[in-house]
């Protein structure tokens, strides 16, 4: 039976949803909903969509869909979830769940009260390499683990890669507050977090994070934009087991378009996770590498990619992971790092 399927939000990520969607056949887009005016139309048009409407409440409405991809802006992801949540809709949303824990709280328990299938796009568990290491340290490859450094580089600040953000809206909104931006933290720091604790088979106790806000034009404002979030991040932790735990994501790494590294190091050895999101390499020190601090590549298999994922949880009546409980985890590290770096103090994670 083919999974109908609603795109809230035809800004840029989109496309991506469209692509990824496009190679599972139990699924089809019969509609997308933008509130911006013309946006919907124009997007169904150019991607053979059958429907088309100006906003959310006029696809509930019509109604003829089984689940939605939830691709609209940070700020909008709760009002619009519970939305569809309460039209009786399964969601696949974009990250950040929510904009505070006790949002994304209310969009777990709103989700799991109504038996609906509920799983966040957090992309970078499409990474064959990253799945892999998690094996391979759960099956204690590495011994006892003791440190975890996991950095996310992008530049797009400095260099003009991917368009120049100082006139691009769908960069401008990722530096503004009054947008829906909660910086680098909420937009990749989520991505970073959720990969480093993914890995690891745990999260952490506690943190302190250091948020830097950077000055990139005359008056800290272009037009609407007043560009007030975080530009660069550090987090130092412990994690449960006690292992200490470095994250930083930034958007001045000049060189790196995006890029994720994460190495976890223990008792008997490390393995290091690579990846642009595209292309994603696993190496370990391991054995008698470990005397000689040699790395080796090792061999990564496929894997179902979070779109798959998502359509046999629709198929099988069962959230797959990342759900939106996961999601929450990830969100309530997020909110400690929010408040450590407002009062400049160790958080600990309750």
């Amino acid at each position: 039976m083919t999974q109908r399927l609603l795109l809230l939000g035809t800004g840029g990520i989109a496309t991506h949803h469209i692509e990824e969607f496009a190679a599972i056949p139990e699924c089809e887009f019969v509609a997308c909903a933008d509130a911006v005016p013309g946006r919907a139309a124009a997007f169904a048009q150019k991607h053979g969509i059958p429907k088309a409407f100006a906003g959310l409440d006029e696809a509930i409405a019509w109604g003829e869909f089984d689940a939605a991809v939830n691709a609209t802006p940070d700020g909008v992801h709760m009002e619009t979830t519970l939305a569809l949540l309460a039209a009786g809709k399964h969601v696949f949303c974009e990250k950040p769940l929510a904009q505070s824990y006790p949002d994304a709280l209310r969009m777990v328990e709103a989700a799991e009260a109504a038996g609906l299938i509920n799983m966040v796009n957090l992309t970078y568990r499409n990474s064959p390499a990253l799945q892999k290491a998690r094996e391979m340290v759960a099956g204690g490859d590495i011994g006892d683990l003791r440190h975890v450094s996991a950095e996310y580089l992008q530049s797009w600040l400095v260099g003009k890669y991917w368009g120049d953000w100082r006139t691009d809206e769908k960069w401008l909104w990722r530096l503004s507050k009054g947008h829906g931006s909660t910086g680098v933290l909420g937009d990749v720091g989520v991505h970073i977090l959720d990969f480093a604790t993914y890995c690891a088979g745990e999260s952490m106790a506690s943190l302190y994070a250091d948020l830097a806000v950077f000055p990139k034009a005359e008056g800290d404002r272009i037009g609407d934009y007043r560009l007030d979030v975080n530009d660069s991040i550090v987090i130092t932790g412990r994690m449960v087991s006690g292992a200490l735990a470095t994250v930083t994501a930034t958007r001045y790494a000049t060189g790196h378009a995006n890029d994720l590294v994460l190495t976890l190091s223990g008792t008997r050895g490390a393995v290091r996770v690579e990846t642009d999101g595209k292309i994603s390499k696993l190496s370990a020190c391991l054995g008698k590498d470990v005397d000689e601090n040699r790395w080796r590549e090792i061999e990564t298999p496929p894997l179902k990619r979070n779109a798959r994922r998502f359509a046999d949880a629709l198929i099988s009546g069962r959230t797959g992971d990342p759900s939106f409980r996961r999601a929450a985890e990830i969100q309530k590290l997020i909110d400690a790092a929010f408040e450590s770096g407002e009062k400049g103090g160790p958080v600990k994670i309750g």
